[in-house]
């Protein structure tokens, strides 16, 4: 899950859109689960687009045969851990190639539909928690600078890159886990999310492609050709350097301005 969707399912109770409780669908039955989580899904605005159109659709279809087949949202999030240290340890014990890179972007994007599923699970059953969510949000706080560390190894082993794409995994590093912690804490201090309307969400999800989890996911296909993966992974950084500025100084205002609980004007 990436920094801009942390916001887990917080209530343990599944709702449509017009806000009224959903019941429990019947185990065994996909396109009943299926039909419940179209008419519970999170508002999709300003939710950069890969995660808003493709990965959220894709999750809907996941948590629906998850849900069929009794497993619960913990042993999705499980599994989709699995599926993106499997890509990383590949990255880090395999060597290069084309057939690798479809292979880490497949694992990395399948792992990416079912973190996204999990919470879809958890509203299905109605059986949202907070350990759940706990151990959805450890899994994203160790997955998230793994990715980079993976990449840092993977290029170290790669003969005549030098030693800037290395720098810039290190610091994309740094950014990704600031970033995320810095959503995280924004939204338990403040006790909300900023809302965004449809038309402006659209234009900031297209705009936020590059800040997208399911974009980083699919730039490993140039892990076979590291002389590309390079400038390609170094253009994500930039662009997410910047969002990551922007977005932490909006935030930092946004929380100045509040005031604390029993404090007084001077």
């Amino acid at each position: 899950m990436s920094s801009l969707e942390v916001a887990a399912e917080a209530s343990p109770f599944a709702t449509s859109a017009s806000g009224a409780a959903l019941a429990p669908a019947p185990r065994g039955r996909f396109s009943t689960a299926l039909d419940g989580l179209r008419s519970a899904q999170k508002p999709g605005a300003g939710v950069p687009a890969y995660t808003r159109w493709v990965n959220r659709r894709l999750a809907r279809f996941a948590a629906a045969a998850a849900y069929s087949l009794g497993w619960s949202a913990n042993a999705v999030t499980t599994i989709s851990a699995v599926l993106s240290f499997a890509a990383l340890a590949l990255m880090v014990l395999v060597p290069q190639s084309a057939p690798l890179g479809l292979a880490v972007a497949g694992l990395l994007a399948a792992g990416y539909v079912l973190d996204s599923a999990d919470g879809q699970v958890a509203r299905l059953s109605r059986r949202s928690s907070p350990a759940g969510e706990w151990l959805d949000h450890v899994v994203d706080a160790i997955r998230t600078p793994a990715i980079h560390l993976a990449v840092l190894i993977g290029l170290s082993a790669v003969p005549g890159l030098g030693t800037w794409p290395l720098v810039v995994a290190v610091a994309y590093c740094l950014v990704s886990v600031g970033q995320f912690m810095s959503q995280i804490l924004s939204e338990q201090l403040s006790g909300t999310a900023t809302p965004a309307s449809e038309s402006a969400g659209i234009r900031q999800s297209l705009v936020l492609i590059p800040t997208d989890m399911g974009t980083l996911c699919w730039i490993f296909l140039f892990w076979g050709t590291p002389e590309v993966f390079v400038w390609v992974y170094a253009a994500m950084f930039l662009a997410n350097t910047v969002h990551a500025a922007v977005s932490m100084r909006r935030k930092y205002l946004r929380l100045r301005a509040l005031k604390p609980a029993g404090a007084h004007r001077h």
